[in-house]
């Protein structure tokens, strides 16, 4: 096999790739969930110019319909209840069914042996799904309502009136709704009680407090999050109330003017800037190559003041340079492992506060969270096992290039000890934003266990118990192509095959390892030579959505295959 040719192959494609010379925003997948919210939001402005993108949204779902007359998160992914709904609710606001009577018919059937014919057993099925979590129930019940499918009565007033008490105080009364929720508790809280005729004095008083805080918190994108769903969620509930002349609607119909793709769809979210390039820097830092002006682009993208959205610090990042972004450890870790050889004076200052960010929001379990230190219930608070990861290494790495080395050592023990509880017996980690729709649970222990083992490679732990297990469960893993999947007998993919390789590559002077490693470097060559890039819906966002990067392939085998020509040289 031609590992140099492949590597050149890639890695050249991946800098073709980049955007504006200094960094790369790559393209999510269309999504069928965002298009129908999109389309309903759209729909209920009766505005002749938002009725035509609401039509090539329809248009475009009608195309995507999966054969069992459901709908997934992607074009690759199998069909599933809340999507599916949402869909159904799209076409019903279009005001048009006849012209869409066969989507309707076959959203019917594939409903009816989903969750059962009535509204009540499709609601169960829901709340099956989301458990107390109202986060994402409640919106989906409201665009449901909004389309005439639900009660208002069925809807559960929402406590919107707190988005008026400080961020604090969500915390010490131990309320499972996070400052993320906020755009959502605030619109829909006011559109339950607008449309239930409630007479609640606090919610009446709070309407117009809480409303300043909406347009407050809104970003200068107009997107929530950047996320479509989020904030068409928001514009379809303050039209109903406040009529499409109100500022907020005005910033989130703009912005869901500017996010449509060219096919009349949306994704899930504006882009993955900041975390493509991060990831891109440290793929073609294996190699020694690198894009000139990537790094001090990093370093401006930092946050530079407490975050008004979340009441994050300052000193983090968040997954893009757009406005909606917000900070999280993920994609700090990864700045800060992008940034560590740099010599910027600038990109050096940015680094040591990222440090610090980052250990502060280290939970008292001694795992690293995704967004804000806290009670460790909801995806947006709880330590993860490849979140951890990520943070360990880049806290390693500045150890000795900062004023906060005991800080580090001490953070470091946490952490590993918080990966030696979190191991599964057979020997992997669950992770929390990827995962493999065909495994048990959706879980991609593949990609959990990849990360984890990177950072025991950075640590110099390889020989650590714990790795050890993690190493042998990815040889276990290994599909007969050579590649993997999220889980052993899973077909494998590009994205899953490439971190396997990167996970192992600091274990390959053991012989099983070192030969598991070959094998996914030939399977990985293969695809290179042959120009298969295609991308699998790995990808996970709130609420467990499905997406897909067009640029995954390309930086994760890039870097993959940086590894593989280090350890065809050191043989």
């Amino acid at each position: 096999m031609d590992y140099a040719l492949a590597y050149e192959k890639i890695s050249s494609r991946l800098i073709a790739s980049a955007d504006g010379k200094d960094h790369w925003r790559g393209e999510l997948s269309a999504s069928a969930l965002s298009t129908a919210v999109a389309v309903s939001a759209l729909f209920l402005t009766n505005d002749t110019a938002h009725k035509e993108l609401a039509e090539n949204g329809l248009k475009w779902l009608a195309e995507n319909q999966n054969k069992d007359g459901g709908w997934g998160d992607t074009i690759k992914s199998r069909s599933n209840l809340p999507t599916t709904l949402l869909v159904d609710a799209a076409f019903t606001l279009s005001g048009n069914i006849s012209k869409y009577e066969k989507c309707l018919k076959g959203s019917s059937a594939y409903l009816s042996n989903k969750a059962g014919k009535s509204i009540e057993e499709r609601i169960a099925g829901l709340y099956k799904i989301y458990g107390k979590d109202k986060t994402f129930v409640v919106p989906i019940l409201v665009n449901l309502a909004l389309a005439g499918k639900v009660s208002w009565e069925k809807i559960p007033l929402l406590p919107f009136e707190i988005a008026i008490l400080p961020f604090t105080f969500y915390r010490m009364i131990g309320l499972p709704v996070v400052s993320y929720a906020l755009p959502a508790l605030i619109s829909m809280g006011q559109v339950v009680h607008h449309k239930r005729n409630s007479k609640n004095i606090l919610k009446t008083m709070a309407r117009p407090f809480t409303l300043k805080k909406l347009g407050y918190i809104q970003p200068e994108s107009g997107g929530y999050l950047e996320a479509i769903p989020l904030t068409a969620f928001v514009v379809m509930s303050l039209i109903p109330v406040y009529g499409c002349e109100h500022p907020v609607v005005i910033k989130g119909l703009r912005f869901l003017k500017d996010t449509v793709k060219k096919d009349g769809s949306w994704a899930i979210d504006s882009d993955l800037s900041q975390w493509l390039t991060t990831q891109a820097v440290q793929a073609l830092a294996v190699s020694g190559k690198e894009l000139k002006g990537a790094k001090e682009w990093i370093a401006g993208n930092q946050t530079k003041r407490r975050h008004k959205y979340t009441d994050s610090a300052f000193g983090a990042w968040g997954w893009s340079d757009l406005s909606g972004s917000v900070p999280d450890a993920d994609d700090t870790s990864s700045a800060l492992i992008a940034l560590y050889n740099t010599e910027n004076k600038g990109s050096l200052e940015a680094a040591k506060k990222g440090v610090k960010w980052l250990l502060d929001i280290q939970n008292g379990d001694g795992g690293f969270p995704t967004f804000c230190r806290g009670w460790t219930e909801l995806p947006f608070d709880k330590s993860t096992a490849d979140i951890t990861a990520h943070a360990l290494r880049a806290l390693a790495l500045w150890k000795g290039r900062t004023d906060q080395e005991a800080r580090i050592e001490k953070a470091l023990k946490r952490g590993l000890e918080y990966l030696r509880k979190t191991q599964d017996n057979d020997g992997s980690w669950s992770p929390l934003w990827f995962g493999n729709e065909q495994a048990l649970g959706s879980s991609n222990k593949v990609y959990g266990t990849a990360r984890v083992l990177a950072m025991y490679r950075d640590l110099k732990l390889t020989a650590n118990t714990e790795a050890q297990k993690g190493m042998k469960y990815l040889l276990t893993s290994q599909d007969e192509d050579g590649g993997w999947g999220g889980a052993k007998g899973i077909q494998s993919s590009f994205e899953e095959t490439a971190l396997a390789v990167i996970g192992l590559a600091g274990y390959t002077g053991e012989s099983l390892a070192r030969t598991a490693f070959f094998r996914g470097a030939e399977y990985l060559t293969g695809r290179i030579i042959r120009e298969d890039y295609e991308p699998a819906p790995i990808g996970l966002y709130f609420q467990s959505l499905w997406y897909f990067e067009r640029l995954y392939p390309l930086v994760w085998g890039t870097a993959a295959m940086g590894e593989v020509l280090n350890a065809q040289a050191g043989s």
